[in-house]
């Protein structure tokens, strides 16, 4: 197996450590609260907690690991992890619960590591896919909402929890032996990394996608356990096994997603994932039967997993640079997505009874997600149609259907001498050297409106007075209906002459 490769399968299989230990908690609480008295709302807590440190941390996390290498960051971590974990299986009280809870959000953080480190190793076109790989890692919480609660059956839930201090003292070691002590750094402060980025909106819509599509996996993850036995009255294991196939799909869909935003545009799928949501919101927003809300809740997995590998295709192709960072912020965004649905829809619940306006507000913030991805998919057509125009080695210039200059590039102005302010609001007639006939311009636009462009050699004059020679071709530009809207002319000085 090659270096990437190699490091691909261990921080995969730290993200599923990480990720069984992150919803403990979750996974736990119906055994929990026979055993600790919590009403509802602190169990809502309880499970929420863990997000918070899981999502501030990715920040600090994705930085460090740009300068210290992914061994160096899984390793710390697991240890780390090793204290709440202890902490939590000799838990007494609400507060116990709490702060242990607060500490193994250090279990989520690490996402950060691996989608910071494992593009190092891969060309650009795979990036959408390797991290979708390394997001596999989210199947974590699902063996963890499975198997802790059948674990717990036999042998009670504080023996169950002791488990996991093995398996981060395994992981640990794992990392210290295979890590890859040779990856590359990047040693930029985090303030010139943050002033470069902040100010970019790409940044903030990217994390707003995330926010939705990661928030509503970890929200579903960390709810549907306690929401399947309070409201449809299903076993426990019922509802962890529901619960682990709902984060199955989701995290099998990742790679799928990333895969997509390397071969397709990411935004047309992107586009797809909030539309689906929006209709999976608006679904569970009537508190179906149990049938129709499987529905819904299998279209949250789909378009969440999708859509969570998409993201994270364009993050490092847009942050190149500044991925640890970035990295940080999104991933941070899109734990703290699933720290406030829980809560939100516990609050409502008891104000109204119901979840719909919880649901709902899901399928709205989807489809102003939707418009939002919509208007930077032209954005970004817009961004290449005016790169493309600035860079052209030929003088541009275009006007509008009255003759009135509204855009020339950097190639007009080095061959006429008129900076781009003084050329916009013009007439093309400032260029005209009088060498050429009225008759000569009168052929010129009879030939624009029969054969659809005008192509020849004229000569012009610059802002300095000088004459020169150049090939120039005139094509009408039309809208949708035929109607001419603006005149593009494109043209190359002739040197030889």
């Amino acid at each position: 197996m090659n270096r990437g490769g190699a490091q691909l399968t261990l921080q995969t299989s730290s993200l599923i450590a990480g990720f069984m230990v992150w919803v403990i908690l979750s996974s736990l609480i119906p055994y929990i609260r026979e055993d600790i008295p919590l009403t509802p709302g602190q169990s809502t807590w309880v499970t929420a907690v863990p997000v918070i440190l899981g999502s501030i941390l990715r920040i600090p996390i994705g930085f460090w690991t740009n300068r210290f290498g992914a061994r160096m960051l899984f390793f710390i971590s697991f240890l780390i992890l090793l204290l709440p974990i202890y902490y939590i299986s000799i838990a007494n009280s609400l507060l116990d619960l709490l702060i242990g809870g607060l500490f193994i959000g250090i279990g989520g953080a690490v996402f950060s590591v691996g989608v910071t480190s494992l593009p190092k190793y891969y060309p650009k076109e795979k990036h959408g896919f390797i991290n979708g790989v390394y997001g596999m890692g989210n199947v974590g919480t699902a063996i963890s909402t499975f198997a802790a609660p059948v674990l717990a059956n036999h042998f009670g839930w504080r023996h169950t929890v002791l488990f996991y201090i093995i398996l981060m003292a395994l992981f640990a070691l794992l990392n210290f032996v295979f890590g890859d002590r040779k990856e590359p750094r990047i040693k930029v402060s985090v303030i010139q990394q943050i002033e470069s980025v902040y100010k970019n909106s790409k940044l903030w819509f990217l994390s707003l996608f995330y926010f939705i599509t990661f928030g509503s996996f970890v929200a579903f993850t960390i709810y549907l356990p306690n929401f399947l036995v309070n409201h449809f009255e299903l076993d426990k294991v019922d509802a962890g096994l529901r619960t682990a196939g709902f984060i199955v799909l989701a995290t099998l869909l990742r790679p799928v997603g990333g895969w997509l935003g390397d071969k397709f545009n990411s935004f047309y799928i992107l586009a797809i994932v909030f539309g689906g949501l929006t209709f999976a919101g608006f679904l569970l927003s009537f508190t179906p039967n149990l049938a129709v809300y499987t529905i819904g809740c299998l279209g949250v997995a789909i378009c969440a997993g999708i859509g969570n590998g998409t993201i994270f295709k364009l993050v490092p192709l847009y942050f190149s640079k500044q991925a640890g960072v970035v990295n940080g912020i999104v991933a941070a965004m899109g734990g703290l997505g699933g720290f406030f649905p829980p809560l939100i829809l516990t609050t409502l619940f008891n104000w109204t009874g119901h979840y719909a306006i919880g649901f709902m507000a899901l399928s709205e913030f989807s489809l102003a997600s939707l418009i939002l991805v919509l208007w930077m998919y032209h954005r970004d057509k817009l961004f290449v149609a005016n790169n493309i125009l600035d860079h052209t080695a030929s003088g541009v210039m275009i006007t509008d259907i009255d003759g009135t200059i509204i855009r020339v590039n950097e190639a007009f102005t080095k061959v006429t001498g008129y900076s781009v302010e003084e050329a916009i609001g013009q007439s093309p007639k400032m260029l005209h050297s009088g060498k050429n006939s009225p008759a000569f311009y009168e052929k010129m636009w009879k030939d624009v409106e029969e054969q659809g462009f005008w192509k020849g050699e004229i000569w012009n004059k610059r802002k300095n007075g000088e004459i020169y020679k150049e090939s120039l071709s005139i094509t009408p530009v039309k809208n949708e209906v035929g109607e001419v809207q603006y005149y593009a002319g494109m043209f190359n000085e002739l040197t030889n002459e």
